[in-house]
């Protein structure tokens, strides 16, 4: 139970990669913690590896309610509960490159970072020392500079070294893909059986997230964990220039408050920003932390290509890891190759995927057209025979891409998110190129047959953009709100692009690089 009135040096208002993060490090500093969790207790030992079960672990709190050609798929990019969506995301931690930072600099096109490469560099070393992450970073010819990986690559399963020939054969390279999943014991936490159940959580604790890395370390450090606590509203004090706590609702409907020195946002992106617009007050009419008017505003997504084929040979789909065994950059951020075609933004290869027959991401989704027998047919074949990547394609911001309040209102009488996407024709062609490509490389396998999916959203970034222009951003380099310097956001919802990579990585090295400034100037920052 959380004591009404609690007084603390930090809340983090949730429980997932950064929120947890920011709570090991600053209760490490010395603070006196409280993470709010709006979702419900877990532990490895709650999870299953099931499709199934896995559900339970993505998105069921207040709806969503999402627009335009291309929905961000709220419900299957969040989590819910402790963890947050890391719990089950697939470790799949390749960097930003040194050009992701400077987009509109160099195309006149999207946002610029108010960081560059270097400014990360350091954290993304110390970061994967301290969760762990499986690769080979002289085979990763296209990784920027940084400190080689603690721990062996992943093996190579009978679909990834198949694959791994289709790309030899049209010219292009592949390497381990990075992983944040042991091959090894590393730090007392045991290696990965490579069984493919990573979208269900991890029980051996393998796969660093919350809850084999930074929540335990939390606690050790004196920090307390609240589940089943929602976070309502943001408090300021009466002249609205400093947060002074969040006022809370409990699993039983008790209303409370807690108080804190520094309040940081570390909930689910859409959620950062639907909290921050539902706190407005007289001092802050439009919504906490937006005197720009960009609060919710450059909401995007990956736009997720995705492969599939059936090949004679026995590709034993099923093992290994749910992002994969190997990558391939070569057209990373290659302008020249698909200038012709209108295309813009960065994309890499996520190669053999481990997957299930069925749910979401498996075998049988993949034809959605087939029925019956001819349903039955393809998956006696491609349960032994299938073969799959997928494409992590950049979407470029846009303003009008954003998320706004409803006039609904979910069961604690918070406005409901709308989210409006609709990605640009630079991204769509981009996709476009990419599912050429994709093709090309599982056909020169000799495989039998070769298919491909729609576009699909895959992680949600922007919202909250951090920037160096206070009157076009949100926040900070560190996540401070421009407006409120006491009030932080952690997560993607601080990216102003995409890139072509998967987030956490970078989620995590912006948490550590801001949790030590925040410690370094607590007295400027909180008095």
């Amino acid at each position: 139970m959380l004591p009404d009135g609690l007084k603390v040096d930090a809340i983090i208002v949730g429980s997932g990669a950064a929120g947890s993060h920011y709570a090991a490090k600053l209760a490490a500093g010395g603070k006196r913690v409280a993470i709010l969790e709006a979702g419900p207790a877990r532990s490895n030992a709650d999870l299953v590896s099931s499709t199934l079960w896995a559900r339970r672990l993505k998105w069921h709190g207040a709806p969503v309610l999402e627009t335009g050609k291309n929905p961000v798929g709220h419900v299957f990019n969040a989590g819910y509960g402790v963890g947050g969506s890391a719990l089950h995301h697939y470790a799949v931690w390749p960097r930003l490159h040194e050009g992701d930072f400077s987009l509109r600099s160099r195309h006149d096109r999207g946002l610029d970072w108010p960081i560059s490469y270097d400014d990360l560099r350091p954290f993304y070393d110390a970061v994967q020392e301290e969760a762990g992450v499986s690769g080979d970073a002289e085979r990763e010819i296209w990784r920027p500079p940084g400190a080689p990986y603690p721990m062996v690559p992943v093996p190579l399963m009978p679909q990834g070294a198949l694959i791994a020939e289709g790309f030899k054969r049209v010219g292009l390279h592949t390497a381990p893909l990075p992983l944040a999943v042991n091959t090894q014991v590393y730090r007392g936490r045991a290696p990965c059986i490579w069984d493919g159940w990573c979208d269900a959580g991890c029980p051996i604790g393998a796969l660093a997230n919350p809850l084999t890395v930074h929540l335990p370390e939390a606690l050790a450090a004196g920090a307390t964990l609240h589940p089943d606590t929602t976070v309502t509203r943001v408090l300021t004090d009466s002249r609205g220039e400093r947060a002074i706590g969040v006022q809370t609702v409990d699993a039983q409907g008790a209303r409370g408050q807690v108080f804190a020195d520094l309040v940081v946002l570390a909930a689910f992106t859409v959620q950062n920003a639907r909290l921050l617009l539902a706190s407005a007050g007289a001092r802050h009419p439009d919504g906490l932390a937006n005197s720009s008017g960009a609060l919710g505003r450059y909401i995007t997504t990956h736009l997720a290509a995705q492969i599939f084929g059936l090949h004679e040979q026995r590709t034993q789909p099923w093992l290994g890891a749910f992002g994969g065994q190997l990558l391939n950059q070569d057209h990373y951020d290659d302008k020249a190759t698909h200038a012709a075609s209108g295309a813009l933004g960065s994309y890499q290869w996520m190669i053999a995927q481990a997957v299930k027959p069925n749910d979401l991401l498996g075998i049988a989704p993949s034809r959605p057209e087939l029925f019956g027998a001819p349903l039955a047919a393809f998956m006696e074949r491609a349960a032994q025979h299938f073969i799959t990547m997928t494409g992590v394609i950049e979407d470029l911001p846009l303003a009008e891409n954003r998320i706004t309040l409803s006039e609904r209102r979910d069961v604690n009488g918070v406005p409901l998110a709308a989210v409006a996407r609709t990605s640009s024709s630079q991204s769509t062609a981009l996709w476009d190129a990419a599912v050429l490509e994709g093709r090309r490389v599982l056909e020169a396998t000799g495989a039998s047959e070769v298919w491909s999916g729609s576009p699909a959203p895959m992680h949600i970034m922007g919202g909250t953009i951090m920037g160096a222009d206070t009157r076009r951003s949100v926040a900070n380099s560190f996540g401070q709100t421009h407006d409120i310097a006491n009030l932080v956001i952690g997560g993607p919802g601080l990216f102003p692009t995409t890139g072509g990579v998967n987030p956490t990585f970078t989620v995590h090295a912006l948490t550590a690089r801001s949790a030590a400034y925040l410690l370094r100037n607590w007295r400027t920052i909180t008095g």
